[in-house]
């Protein structure tokens, strides 16, 4: 497969599970009570998805494909060239929004979870879901959906299973509490991890992984596992993984031991001489984050 085929292959297999899922789900869906979701199986894909569809035009998805699992939010208002776009997500009677960075499939107008099984289980329950999503309506104005989850009661766990994805995890605490950028409170990078792209295992321009460890009182990364990555035969999880060996945490207030805990981090690769100009402008934008986050750890 050639290095461009990411973007032309890749992504678009995203863009083209949610087309079977609006296609085939039934008008009013949210207004089934205590309906389970929908499920389509392709054995030659061996994939497995669950479905819900919303009057408003929104889909929800979880899918597991060879191994990979998905959970998508397709029919949102276009991302543009943006790789990823923030959703603030509210489940039933929570008070507190849950604000994630989520990557943005071929057809920008459906975006990817980057912690899919937990949000699967979050969503099996059913009940009252808001999404707002920022700047929806336009620049500085959001746009808010109230939807009616139908419940599932087996069709999101056959795709979890399916994966070998756990029904319970109690992780998912852990990882609910994190701030917007991946760490929890009290922990900060000493040092970013050193991630190069894996030019000898992929055949991808551009990619993304996202993966959660815990931090060792050493400021350590141990015990990192992929919660996702695409396209899944890109080599991009390993290459987060080992890109954290460099990886160091330390205490917000200072000195003294990092507290136990587990973090997330995500990175989206883009192959030199394939960036685009929103590509460029993103990278300064982290390189001047990380600038700061040095000089703020030399100052403590």
């Amino acid at each position: 497969m050639s290095p461009l085929a990411w973007r032309s292959t890749g992504r678009a297999a995203l863009a083209g599970f949610l087309v079977v899922m609006t296609a085939g789900a039934p008008v009013g869906a949210q207004e089934i009570e205590g309906a389970d979701w929908d499920v389509v199986r392709d054995d030659r894909a061996k994939s497995i998805l669950a479905f819900a569809a919303f009057d408003v035009g929104l889909g929800v998805s979880a899918r597991c494909a060879d191994g990979g699992y998905d959970v998508v939010i397709g029919g949102l208002p276009p991302a543009g060239d943006r790789e990823t776009r923030p959703l603030e997500l509210t489940f039933r009677d929570d008070e507190t929004a849950w604000r994630l960075e989520w990557n943005v499939a071929v057809d920008d107008t459906m975006a990817v979870s980057p912690l899919p099984a937990m949000m699967a289980r979050e969503m099996r329950e059913g009940g009252r879901l808001q999404i707002r999503v920022p700047d929806g309506g336009g620049a500085g104005r959001a746009l808010r959906y109230d939807l009616e989850l139908p419940a599932s009661s087996s069709a999101i766990d056959a795709t979890l299973t399916a994966c070998g994805k756990p029904l319970v995890d109690p992780r998912d605490a852990e990882l609910r509490s994190l701030d917007d950028g991946g760490l929890p409170t009290g922990v900060v990078w000493r040092q970013r991890p050193r991630i190069a792209y894996p030019m000898g295992s992929t055949t991808y321009a551009r990619g993304f992984a996202v993966v959660s460890c815990i931090a060792g009182p050493d400021g350590r990364a141990r015990d990192c596992e992929v919660e996702t990555e695409h396209p899944r035969d890109g080599g991009f999880g390993d290459a987060v993984i080992d890109g954290m060996r460099a990886a160091r945490l330390g205490p917000a207030e200072g000195e003294g031991d990092t507290p136990v805990r587990r973090f997330v981090f995500r990175t989206n690769f883009v192959m030199d001489g394939y960036a685009t100009r929103e590509d460029r402008e993103r990278d300064l934008r982290v390189r001047e984050r990380e600038r700061q986050e040095r000089e703020a750890a030399r100052r403590n």
